[in-house]
């Protein structure tokens, strides 16, 4: 097989794959919505609930991975790979930059979970 049929093969399988998973979602979801009609329940209900875990599950990730970033970029290019050069400043290396990027996204996930939690809190109350 040539690189040319290998490419037509490729691109058929990957729309064919694609037009498979869509059809795989939308028939999981009408069998979940007709299992909650049989159930006496309203799957347009079930759509609307605020998800405040999800936030801090997605806050939480995103935090570990940016810190996990970060710390990694420290070690390898303080400790493990340059030990002699101490202070060393490398504002060109991009790792910095996306550890930074996931901590700040994570914590806004975090404190977006503080306010949806309060504020689901407060409408139990009254």
């Amino acid at each position: 097989m040539d690189e040319g049929q290998l490419a037509i093969l490729m691109v058929l399988l990957s729309n064919l794959a694609l037009c498979f998973l869509i059809f795989g979602i939308r028939y999981l979801r009408s069998r979940e919505n007709m299992a909650m009609i049989e159930k006496g329940l309203d799957p347009k209900l079930n759509q609307n609930r605020p998800a405040p875990f999800m936030n801090l599950k997605w806050g939480l990730l995103l935090v570990g991975a940016g810190a996990g970033l970060l710390v990694a970029y420290v070690l390898a290019d303080y400790v493990l790979f340059r030990p002699d050069k101490w202070g060393h400043n490398d504002a060109d290396n991009p790792a910095i930059y996306f550890a930074l990027i996931a901590i700040g996204g994570g914590f806004g996930l975090i404190t977006s979970y503080k306010i949806e939690k309060k504020e689901l809190l407060d409408k139990k109350e009254i």
